[in-house]
């Protein structure tokens, strides 16, 4: 019986760990720790991600039409939604860095199942949050313009930061997108290390991952500020900067989920 009982705290205690509070000066330790997984291990970490950055070149060719022209900033800021799902591969290379494994390039194929269908549940999640997103930022730009359909990029820019109507698109467009931000971020900052370190559902990675931001809105909000200054200068020389600043980032999110969530029975 006793160990009975003791096999459900355990249990219980991988399902729902301690959540840690932080300080702002834990951030610069975590990206000191992922500067170093990635000096550590650059070529595996390109490798990964570098894909990442050549669909989103692709995405933006495609796009170049000027009748895609409304879709592209959506396009480019929703595709970040879905980063915590690419960064996977980083995120089991630092679990091993950090056990004093030696990293390879089966990183992607020591999930048990029950951790494979959790995270490609999640990463189903984030896509749909990424789909209701650019269908928002379209029901905004058509509420705004109608069909209108831009002739030249001077024309669009001149529409969207010119007239009343493409400033409201601007105020509501980022106004909504924060939101979707927000509510991806909330889901995902911890949860998918977590599964990547845990045999845990979906359920119980998301909620730990609400539970951390909630612990700590301050801290997680720079954070979130940092991600996103940090993707944007990686956007700045046509995505490539993207090619160091995920694997950087990524590195990184998993010391901070070390530092966010307490090491329990379960882990790997």
């Amino acid at each position: 019986m006793a160990a009975v009982n003791s096999s459900l705290k355990a249990d219980l205690s991988i399902a729902r760990p301690k959540i840690r509070r932080i300080g702002t000066a834990d951030l610069r330790e975590v990206l000191v720790k992922g500067l170093a997984d990635f000096g550590a291990m650059p070529t595996h970490s390109i490798f990964l991600v570098v894909i990442y950055p050549i669909a989103g070149l692709i995405l933006l060719r495609l796009s170049f039409g000027y009748d895609m022209l409304p879709v592209v900033f959506p396009l480019l800021a929703g595709f970040t939604l879905l980063g915590p799902l690419a960064a996977i591969g980083l995120y089991e290379l630092s679990r091993r860095r950090e056990a004093g494994i030696e990293p390879g390039w089966d990183a992607l194929n020591v999930f048990s199942l029950l951790r494979a269908r959790s995270i490609a549940l999640l990463g189903l999640i984030l896509t749909a949050i990424f789909l209701a997103w650019l269908t928002a930022a379209m029901v905004i730009y058509r509420s705004n313009f109608g069909e209108w359909v831009p002739p030249s990029i001077s024309a669009f820019l001149g529409e969207v930061f010119g007239t009343a109507a493409g400033w409201r698109l601007i105020v509501i467009g980022c106004g909504v997108g924060f939101l979707f931000a927000v509510a991806s971020f909330t889901i995902s900052v911890v949860s998918f290390p977590m599964l990547v370190d845990r045999d845990v559902g979906v359920a119980a990675a998301v909620q730990t991952s609400y539970r951390a931001v909630v612990a700590n809105p301050f801290v997680m909000a720079v954070w979130g500020f940092i991600v996103a200054a940090a993707l944007l200068v990686g956007t700045l020389p046509v995505l490539i900067g993207l090619a160091v600043i995920l694997p950087v980032l990524g590195h990184s999110t998993w010391h901070l989920y070390r530092k966010l969530v307490e090491t329990a029975p379960g882990g790997r």
